[in-house]
């Protein structure tokens, strides 16, 4: 085949390639298929049941919630109505599916009027469980407790309903409801008339539940400062954070990109001749790269923004076959591109095989995320190869010519025996920091800093009483018998110390049910007896003519027995922030805890319940993990290392694989001198720096069986990668900036390693 002929083979082939993935990601929903929720970062089907819960709480109606407070242009709170015209505004709009003034008792008077409805089925039972006897000491006790209440001040706003509750089941679970009713909103007062809680229509994760969502904001506000000049909103919910986060990405991957290139172009313009001749390496990072977005948004439904972040590094490892293939002179002034791609095949083929294989494995986590970056790099490197082989076919002259540099390898022989004592005095040492590593798996450092959305969301919770000693629990159970009766148990772990609300005094527990039912069954004299006793107590027994009615309904209804349809009801009449409190689904129901002051330990297994922050529960969780991508990690390297040994033999293999696994463990004793605390993130950096560096020690051996220096595409490839990674070393994405110093550290290390030691020992010329 002639030159001509294998140059437009390989544009075909590389231009097809191109055309084919660009139309498979132009097509797709970006909205979609990228994640920005830390959560997705968790399986989906993780078998920790509280985790479920968490997952189903934040992705449904919590996190559709937001927090708005008006204020009028005196800084002080806006009117009320003004308030409630907001809150029209946005229901109008078809973005929120309610949006309540939390001053107007609107909300709040129809929760009652459908307890009131409910009273004997959800309210009775309880009422009866604190009264105990038989129906005649009931119904005194009763008609004393009536007689005192109708004394007090407040017995007027329940005036009108006593005659068909004289037993007070209303006021008295009002009363039970008076915490969780604190909790949940704000003291009223003029400080509480300008605050507004909405819930979104769609996902504040997806672009509809964002953009679309601040336009519809921004109309209602426009609306109400026409009647109400001044007014000022400000607003908070995930949507928010999600956007912040986003856009903060878009700066991070703008200015990271940048700020690499411009570092891979100054080393570059430092070794090569002919710095415009580099550019015959991006084809083969582009190939890469969009080999990779093209296989990881093929095999997964859902692909985590992180993971395209941590792809981005793909670069630092695509260049490497590319500059070694590059910047290899040909063995003769004869010597055609076939048989130069022949010669350099075995530790191309070598290192490119063992790194996927060794990444492959990942694909075995437990984590999305850590599956998601396998297929990502593992997809990117065997395209980077082929990519690498098939366009420097096209390039008439496939060599790119280095500056004469001076370098270690120009050092005398004893000065380079010192500084390889030096070298393992220090590695030595530094193997001594292993015993002080520390790990600190924190979730929070998956998400994306935003300390303005973050200080102006405190600022709005703490307007709307949520203050930062406030705990939210789970009680949960398969069902709502399950979930009251783990609500039980947590009320009586918790005790005195703290204060906690929630609607389980509007929700018998079965045993109170029961002993209602057998109340009912048993006394049955107990309407008689309670005429008596309202007699007693100088009533009139005609004036509760409603009640007796309704008792006698209610006593001979055995369906009214079954609170499963009196809650389903109960639940579709909670607006607001009190339809937070109780989830009712299939095979799955709770009750939300909001307690103020809340232990500081967390409640025992048994009483079936979690903190919904999760924070610390899901940082053991990412603990787990670690553990489990550690396994994967070391698997993948022994299968690396057996690809080694296999392919140089197990004295040579050996000295070629110490150089990646003596760098790593010399670096982790540095972070453990340093007392710098290691996660995922940083095993995870590990991985792919032994990767590299075992990249690296086979692509010298080469020229170590021929007794010469290391190539100076080694040279050049890791000083670029060391540059890229030190730039994302300076990230302000936690997980990114832990990857690229541990990536930055061990590839500067290795080389200086490689420079020194230069594998001269090795065996014979192959």
């Amino acid at each position: 085949m002639t030159f001509h002929q294998r140059r437009l083979f390989g544009w075909i082939i590389l231009a097809a390639f191109a055309v084919l993935g660009g139309a498979w990601l132009l097509q797709l929903d970006y909205a979609r298929k990228v994640s920005t929720d830390v959560l997705d970062l968790i399986p989906a089907d993780e078998r920790v049941p509280e985790l479920a819960i968490v997952r189903q709480l934040a992705s449904e109606a919590e996190a559709r919630t937001m927090l708005f407070v008006l204020s009028a242009a005196n800084g002080e709170s806006a009117p009320l109505a003004a308030a409630e015209r907001f809150a029209a505004e946005l229901t109008r709009s078809g973005k929120f599916t309610q949006a309540i003034a939390l001053a107007d008792p609107a909300w709040r008077d129809a929760v009652g009027r459908e307890l009131f409805e409910l009273r004997f089925t959800l309210l009775f039972p309880a009422w009866l469980q604190e009264r105990k006897g038989d129906g005649r000491e009931v119904a005194r006790r009763a008609a004393r407790e009536l007689r005192a209440f109708l004394e007090r001040p407040d017995a007027l706003a329940y005036q009108d309903l006593i005659p068909a509750d004289p037993l007070l089941l209303l006021p008295d679970a009002l009363g039970r409801l008076k915490n969780g009713l604190a909790l949940v909103q704000p003291e009223g007062g003029a400080g509480a008339t300008g605050l507004v809680w909405a819930q979104l229509g769609v996902s504040p994760l997806s672009e509809a539940g964002q953009g679309p969502a601040f336009a519809a904001i921004e109309r209602a506000a426009e609306t109400v400062r026409v009647e109400h000049a001044g007014v000022r909103v400000a607003y908070t919910g995930v949507n928010r954070f999600a956007a912040a986060s986003r856009a903060r990405i878009e700066r991070e991957v703008s200015w990271l990109n940048t700020a690499s290139l411009v570092a891979v172009l100054g080393v570059a313009w430092l070794f090569i001749r002919s710095v415009h001749r580099a550019l015959h390496l991006v084809p083969v990072i582009a190939s890469a790269v969009l080999g990779a977005w093209v296989v990881t948004t093929m095999a997964f439904e859902r692909v985590h923004v992180i993971v395209f972040v941590l792809g981005a590094l793909l670069a630092g490892v695509a260049i490497d076959y590319g500059f070694y293939l590059f910047m290899q002179p040909p063995a003769g002034p004869d010597e055609d591109y076939v048989h130069k791609v022949r010669r350099l095949a075995k530790p191309l083929l070598a290192s490119c095989g063992t790194t996927v294989v060794g990444f492959a494995l990942l694909l075995f986590s437990e984590l999305p995320m850590i599956r998601q970056l396998g297929v990502f790099v593992g997809a990117g490197l065997i395209c980077a190869l082929f990519a690498a082989v098939i366009y420097f076919a096209t390039v008439r002259e496939p060599f790119l010519a280095a500056r004469a540099l001076r370098g270690p390898g120009t050092l005398g022989g004893a000065a380079r025996r010192r500084l390889r004592l030096a070298l393992v005095a220090g590695w030595l040492f530094a193997l001594g920091g292993l015993v002080r590593i520390t790990w600190r798996d924190d979730i929070r450092e998956l998400e994306i800093p935003a300390a303005d959305v973050r200080a102006e969301d405190t600022r709005i919770r703490a307007a709307f009483g949520q203050e930062p000693d406030r705990a939210v629990y789970l009680s949960h159970g398969k069902t709502v018998d399950e979930a009251r009766l783990a609500l039980e148990a947590f009320e009586r772990w918790v005790g005195d110390r703290a204060t906690v609300g929630n609607l389980g005094g509007v929700v018998p527990t079965a045993s109170e049910r029961e002993h209602a039912l057998r109340f009912v069954k048993q006394q049955r004299g107990f309407p008689g007896e309670l005429r008596a006793a309202l007699e007693a107590e100088e009533f009139s027994a005609e004036e509760f003519a409603p009640f007796f009615a309704a008792y006698d309904a209610f006593a001979g209804n055995v369906d009214a027995w079954d609170t499963g349809p009196a809650v389903e009801r109960l639940r579709g009449a909670l607006r607001g922030p009190l339809g937070l409190l109780l989830h009712l689904g299939a095979g799955n129901a709770w009750f939300v805890s909001l307690a103020s002051g809340a232990p500081a330990d967390s409640p025992p297994p048994e009483t079936q319940t979690v903190a919904a922050s999760q924070l610390q529960s899901l940082n053991r969780l990412f603990a787990n993990y670690r553990a489990s991508a550690l396994k994967l990690s070391l698997a993948g390297l022994a299968l690396v290392g057996l690809g080694v040994f296999l392919t140089y033999g197990w004295r040579d293999g050996l000295r070629i694989f110490a150089i990646p696994c003596g760098t790593c463990l010399g670096i982790f004793g540095v972070f453990g001198w340093l007392g710098q605390p290691l996660n995922l993130f940083h095993l995870i950096g590990a991985f792919l720096g032994v990767c590299l560096t075992h990249n690296y020690s086979i692509f010298s051996a080469t020229s170590a069986y021929r007794r010469e220096p290391p190539p100076v595409s080694v040279r050049l490839s890791a000083l670029t990668t060391g540059a890229s990674f030190s730039v994302l070393a300076m990230s302000g994405i936690p997980v990114v900036r832990a990857l690229g110093v541990t990536v930055a550290a061990m590839v500067l290390a290795a080389l200086i390693v490689i420079e020194l030691e230069q594998l001269a020992p090795l065996g014979r010329k192959r």
